[in-house]
């Protein structure tokens, strides 16, 4: 649902006429609903309810400070895949303590002002990564707290360049690797690990891909208890699609109560990583044609 609605022939957003704003600031022109983010963050937040969760918005499906701000506000955290979004992030507001770095190719410099801004966790994406975080951290003497992402060779039935959670794919670790990967932090007194993740994809229409993936996700968390390792967190990522034309994406209530049921007596916080089916229908382009 948005609040771009048509009044006596003329398009409003919520009741404010688009030729109104035009008339003030001009054209071309984006212009976004207040109300539209807020409602779909508040809906997806409450199909999680019974859950112990946190909504860390997806940063790159729209990184206006504007709307970065408003999720902040509405209590949301933030999911970032650079320096540049976590400079953002932190100007709009949002407590460090709710920013998670994920991504490939993360920079010594970034992950040094991720460390020194003391965000949640960062999502460690290959053995390299890890390697430069510990270099990073121990130069720096401070602790980096950390997740993996685990790449669980699930197909999320999604369109082929938007699809994240195949072994073909260059997100994240095989779980043997990842393993591993717990197994170094273990041992360092820079590095400690909190919590496990992956993202199967984008604009996935099924609830049957993101189970396989909480499924596994759950299994591995128990093996880490084996090894002596027991984390926090449990990210399973966004994905969650919306319609364009005639998609008809599982509702968020859903998602939430097959999700939950999965992770019932699970002493762990799940992080939740919604971007486009928060903002996809939340704004418009204004222009004129002359």
């Amino acid at each position: 649902m948005h609040y771009f609605d048509y009044k006596n022939d003329e398009l409003y957003c919520e009741d404010v006429a688009i030729r109104e704003i035009t008339a003030t600031v001009g054209t071309p022109v984006y212009v976004y609903s207040y109300k539209t983010i807020e409602r779909h963050l508040l809906v997806f937040d409450k199909a999680f309810r019974d859950t112990p969760h946190i909504t860390f918005y997806s940063c790159k499906a729209n990184s206006n400070i504007a709307i970065l701000s408003l999720m902040g506000k509405l209590g949301g955290g933030a999911d970032i895949v650079s320096g540049g979004e976590l400079f953002r992030v932190l100007r709009a507001g949002i407590p460090a303590k709710k920013i998670v770095f994920s991504g490939v190719g993360k920079t010594d410099d970034e992950i040094r002002s991720a460390i020194k801004a003391g965000i949640l966790m960062i999502n460690v994406e290959s053995a390299s990564e890890l390697a430069a975080v510990a270099r990073v951290a121990r130069a720096m003497k401070k602790k980096a707290f950390l997740s993996v992402r685990v790449n669980p060779q699930i197909d999320a039935k999604t369109h082929p360049y938007i699809t994240t959670g195949l072994k073909k794919n260059k997100f994240g670790v095989l779980w043997d690797e990842a393993r591993r990967l717990y197994g170094e932090m273990k041992g360092n007194p820079y590095l400690v690990p909190i919590g496990i993740s992956s993202h199967i994809g984008s604009q996935i229409l099924e609830i049957g891909p993101f189970m396989e993936a909480v499924k596994s996700l759950k299994e591995m968390m128990l093996q880490l208890v084996t090894d002596g390792i027991t984390l926090e967190y449990i990210d399973i990522g966004g994905g969650l699609g919306i319609t364009y034309r005639d998609e008809l994406p599982p509702q968020p209530e859903d998602y939430g109560r097959v999700v939950g049921q999965e992770l019932k007596g699970l002493d762990v916080t799940l992080i939740l990583e919604p971007g486009r089916v928060l903002v996809g229908n939340s704004g418009i382009l204004v222009t004129r044609l002359m």
